[in-house]
């Protein structure tokens, strides 16, 4: 007797499975992210007469990556984020919040790898005329970018096939279906089957293919955590859409470095790629006021300057607010309590608001100096010097640690044109280079970094 197909409840957000229906996923806790599926039993595989071909093990030496080639996508900034191009038979999935650029950049490097390169755009957002219009916008008009407007996978697949393009491209994902199932598009089943499709053939045929992929409500990339896993690499648009300024992260990458970014500037033309961070997240920064500090950090092998604000004002609620933007929320509030129990500056009964200008978004400890040094400046209303550059890391006895890459930072900053680096004690044995004329002060703690760094 054959089985009959089941019913089951799949999470959009996690991927949880249950055979019952939850209005909170057990899973992830996320609410209303419960979704029914029809399962269809496993169709058991047919019996051939001989023995089907297996692949063999082979010695890491016999393998041949002489001919290994890298597409250049025409602008410096991608390729640095991918590590040095396109790898050939590639995955690559490139997320973002909507609207933030991921269709335009996708479409704004075929003019230029359409000059040797044969490109498969797959839609299943826009059709063929709204694409047009949108190609004509950015000057894409290259002969050998060919559009195709389906959500079919299986027919997608066939037409890659088909075709054998050098580079395929398909926006997005999540609106791909796989007729052989039940469930709708988008869900955590379609999604994944079709990204294990579409791994297989970029595997098979050898053909680099770069993937679009939604956003949930949390900024995390919509669907099960195992897409994340399939693809070879995963980039990821951040900033502010009100804001010009893109930032292109590595989530993943397979063939390079998940430390490089890339800049970007999104005007009528699409987007343009900022050869100088450090410039022009610092272009339009006020002089001679409170609460305003800048700091070096690195991402991947660049030094990136940056400008912190902080603000410090007196809370109208019971409670006292606390806001960052562009920095990370716990770590605001460890910097407070040593900055009130180890410092003796007092926001108790403070609102404080962190904000890193730009659309930045800081992760690394050494921007915890800066951080601090803003929400001080505020409290005193004591301006930092426009000159005066810091950067540190704050353990939670206040005291100051020494970070990495001190060289390349003090180097970016002396380019720029900064007169004075503040930087932890420790870190300044690691200084073995010409520093331009900049001068540099060893600090041990918060407090010696505030009275070295105001006017």
């Amino acid at each position: 007797m054959a089985s009959k197909s089941k019913s089951v409840f799949v999470c959009s957000g996690c991927g949880f499975e249950s055979p019952k229906w939850y209005g909170k996923c057990p899973g992830c806790g996320e609410w209303n992210t419960m979704s029914e599926e029809i399962r269809e039993p496993a169709r058991s595989a047919p019996k051939t007469a001989g023995h089907h071909s297996m692949s063999r093990p082979i010695s890491i030496n016999e393998i041949d990556t002489e001919d290994e080639q890298r597409y250049q996508t025409g602008l410096s900034e991608l390729d640095r984020v991918l590590g040095g191009g396109i790898v050939r038979g590639s995955l690559i999935l490139i997320s973002g919040d909507p609207g933030i650029g991921k269709s335009t950049i996708l479409l704004q490097i075929c003019e230029y790898l359409g000059r040797q390169l044969r490109i498969l755009y797959v839609s299943g957002e826009e059709s063929s005329r709204q694409i047009k219009l949108r190609a004509r916008r950015l000057g894409v008009s290259s002969k050998n970018l060919l559009i195709l407007t389906e959500t079919d996978i299986q027919l997608v697949v066939e037409q890659i096939q088909e075709l054998k393009p050098d580079l395929v491209m398909i926006d997005s994902i999540q609106t791909m279906n796989h007729p052989e199932l039940n469930s709708s598009p988008g869900s955590v089943t379609q999604v994944r089957e079709c990204t294990n499709y579409v791994m297989r053939t970029a595997k098979s045929l050898d053909i680099p293919i770069m993937v679009v992929g939604h956003v949930n409500k949390d900024g995390a990339i919509a669907g099960p955590k195992v897409l994340e896993h399939i693809v070879d690499a995963v980039l990821y648009f951040e900033g502010d859409r009100q804001m010009s300024y893109r930032i292109l992260r590595a989530v993943k990458n397979r063939y390079g470095s998940t430390n490089e970014i890339g800049v970007f500037d999104m005007g009528e033309k699409g987007l343009s790629q900022v050869d100088n961070p450090s410039m022009a997240l610092l272009s339009g920064r006020p002089k001679n006021v409170s609460g305003t500090c800048v700091t070096c950090v690195m991402e991947g092998t660049r030094p990136i300057l940056a400008e912190v604000q902080g603000l410090a004002t007196t809370t109208g609620f019971g409670n006292p607010r606390r806001t960052a933007t562009g920095f990370d929320y716990n770590r605001m509030s460890l910097l407070l309590a040593v900055l009130e129990k180890k410092a003796g500056y007092y926001f108790s009964n403070l609102d404080a608001y962190v904000n890193i200008v730009g659309g930045l978004r800081l992760d690394e400890p050494a921007a915890d100096l800066a951080v601090a040094m803003a929400l001080i400046s505020s409290l005193k209303d004591a301006q930092i010097g426009d000159n005066v550059l810091v950067f540190g890391e704050i353990g939670l006895t206040g005291e100051l640690r020494s970070v990495s890459h001190v060289n390349a930072r003090i180097a970016e900053a002396a380019h720029l044109g900064f007169e004075t680096c503040i930087l932890p004690q420790a870190s300044l044995k690691q200084v073995n280079l010409e520093h331009g004329g900049i001068r540099l002060i060893g600090v041990r703690n918060i407090r010696e970094a505030f009275e070295a760094a105001v006017l």
